[in-house]
This record gives C-alpha cells, sequence and structure tokens, in this order.
C-alpha cells in the first residue's frame, strides 16, 4: 500500500505546493464569528493557514444555530463566546495551525492592535458602522480586507484592495439611516446565503495569501439565492471618496462610535465598555444576585431582570436582550451595573 496523502494534498493538486507553503505561512483575521465568520474560518482554517484570529464581543445564542455551523447545543448551554466557541471546534478540525480566539469588540480603539500582522482580514460583521471602521483600517494600514454581506437570500462580496481599487466607501459613502435596510431581524435569512457569500470571500482571501493577487475578483459579487441570480458589478474608484480619496479615517478616529447600538438578528442592544476598563465579574454577580437566578462563567456574568435578559462581560460591555431601544438598555445597565 502507498503512503497516505498529506492533509493537503487534494489542495496542493489544485494549488501547487508553493502556494501551499504561503499559505501556512500567513495570517488572517476574521472579524466576527457569526454565519458568515464561521463559514470563511472553517475553510481558512482547514485550507491550512497557518495563523488565523477570531475576533467577536458576542455568545452563542440558539438562535444561531441554523446558520453558524461552527456551533452546537453545548456551546449554547455553556453561553460560550462566539470566538472561543469558534477556535475550539477549529482546533479539533486542524492542529497544526495555530487560532487565537479574541472576545473583544471591534471598536476604533481596538481594531488596529486586533489586526496586527495581518495579512488579509475578513469582513463578517453585521452593521455597517463596524465595516466602516474597518474599511478605515484596512485603507490606512494597506491591508486587503474581503466585504461580505447576506440577509434573506441576498449576499454580497467585494474584495478591497487599498490603493488598487475601491474601498467600500466608494460604493457606499455613507450608512443608511436606521430603518431603510432589511437586517436579519426584519427580513430573516437562509443559512445558504451567508454561506456561500463567505465561500467566495475565503476563496479571494486564499487567492491572497497564496501569492495569487492577479486572480482576485476586482468586482462586487452579488447573489440572490431564490431567483437563483448571480451578476458582477463593477465598481469604480472615486476621487471623491471620504477615505480612500480624501484619507480621512472617521470612524478610525472614533468620531462615529455610539455609546450603544442595536445588534442584527438580535432584539437586543450592546452597551460599549466603559473607558475605566475591565470589571470585577464577582462584585456585578452579587449586585445581580439579589434580583433571582444568576448564570456565571469566566467570561460573563447573566441575570433575567425585569423581564429583560442582562449579560455582562469583564471589560464592561453588556448585552441587554429584549429591547432594541438604546435608552431602555442604557437604564437598566446604569440601574444595575453602574453608569
Amino acid at each position: 500500500m502507498g503512503a497516505t496523502p498529506g492533509r493537503y494534498a487534494r489542495q496542493e493538486l489544485f494549488l501547487g505546493t508553493e502556494v501551499q507553503g504561503r499559505l501556512q505561512a500567513a495570517t488572517a483575521v476574521v472579524v466576527g464569528c457569526g454565519a458568515l465568520g464561521c463559514t470563511a474560518a472553517t475553510i481558512l482554517a482547514r485550507a491550512g493557514v497557518g495563523r488565523l484570529r477570531l475576533i467577536d464581543r458576542d455568545y452563542v445564542d440558539l438562535v444561531n444555530l441554523h446558520r453558524q455551523i461552527l456551533f452546537d447545543e453545548e456551546d449554547v448551554r455553556a453561553v460560550l463566546p462566539k470566538a472561543v466557541a469558534a477556535a475550539a471546534h477549529l482546533a479539533r478540525a486542524n492542529s497544526t495551525i495555530a487560532i487565537e480566539a479574541c472576545f473583544e469588540d471591534f471598536t476604533a480603539g481596538s481594531a488596529q492592535h486586533l489586526c496586527a500582522g495581518a495579512d488579509v482580514i475578513v469582513d463578517a460583521l453585521d452593521n455597517f458602522e463596524g465595516r466602516f471602521l474597518l474599511n478605515d483600517l484596512a485603507v490606512k494600514l494597506g491591508v486587503p480586507w474581503i466585504y461580505g454581506a447576506a440577509v434573506g437570500s441576498y449576499g454580497l462580496a467585494m474584495a478591497v484592495l487599498p490603493g488598487e481599487g475601491p474601498c467600500l466607501r466608494c460604493l457606499q459613502e455613507e450608512e443608511p439611516p436606521p430603518g431603510t435596510t432589511p437586517t436579519c431581524d426584519t427580513a430573516g435569512i437562509v443559512a445558504s446565503a451567508p454561506i456561500i457569500v463567505a465561500s467566495l470571500q475565503a476563496a479571494e482571501a486564499l487567492k491572497l495569501l497564496g501569492g495569487r493577487r492577479d486572480l482576485v475578483t476586482r468586482q462586487l459579487i452579488a447573489i440572490d439565492l431564490w431567483p437563483g441570480t448571480v451578476q458582477a458589478i463593477a465598481v469604480k474608484r472615486h476621487e471623491a471618496c471620504p477615505c480612500c480619496g480624501a484619507r480621512r479615517f472617521e470612524y478610525l478616529e472614533g468620531e462615529r462610535r455610539p455609546p450603544a447600538i442595536s445588534l442584527c438578528g438580535r432584539n437586543a442592544v450592546q452597551i460599549a465598555a466603559p473607558a475605566s476598563g475591565t470589571i470585577d465579574l464577582d462584585v456585578v454577580a452579587a449586585q445581580l444576585g439579589t434580583t433571582g437566578e444568576v448564570t456565571r462563567n469566566e467570561y460573563l456574568v447573566r441575570a433575567e431582570i425585569e423581564g429583560f435578559q442582562l449579560t455582562v462581560f469583564r471589560d464592561g460591555r453588556a448585552i441587554v436582550v429584549g429591547t432594541q431601544d438604546p435608552a431602555v438598555a442604557r437604564g437598566l445597565y446604569a440601574r444595575y451595573v453602574g453608569a
């Protein structure tokens, strides 16, 4: 009998050993571990990208399981952070690569250190503010990134190559007003849409990491699975673009960060971390314990209060489930955690 083929043997038949070697020496950062991030991270990890950093601010919830393919019911029961759970599952799939879990919010203050050393960044965010921040960072540093979005049966993907083509704000200069675009909450989502979009994103990332920049798709790819359409749309770079043209980095400089934001796909609001930094979860658990039953692990404290679910993280962030009103969420946080 012949020798057992190596882990990447089938992939190397297509890519070649030189490209495979470049993948194993590369660093990819996936920002967000939702439906897009789970699929993209799975492909990159199994393809042998040598260093993979996963960033997410949230924990695994039952509503995630129909489309976020790295998680299971045990992750829900354990209230695990998505980045931590995703890293654990991927480590079991490929123990030969380095996987780093970053249970942090992607903000103007954290973006640069979270993406340090990245050869490519994969966007798996669920909001325009986060994507515009990522766009600022990538354009400023000259790091390629892969935009992706999906809702309903529709999805978009586009490689952004700073200095070579359009950035995200050439495509859409400003955030749309709240309530004017469909979200997972309002339109729902079928799992196939983000899985296909993330597969396109991962393919572009592998081209870049493998040294095949010449093969990168220089268009916006739009899919809609229900009518079964695929479009490749040309996007032009605009000299008047506020980011790549004027080189104004409003999001990276923290000018556009609200203190509380509604979360896509959840009847929930995230409260931003206070400037004072980390908090003592034992103290928070004791405070919340006077209101009823408290769930506690090394990452967070959770309590059911006044018909809402309040989850507080070590960095002082919190997620309030049961409202999309930032004022209601901030009021609950102030009463039970502190201003």
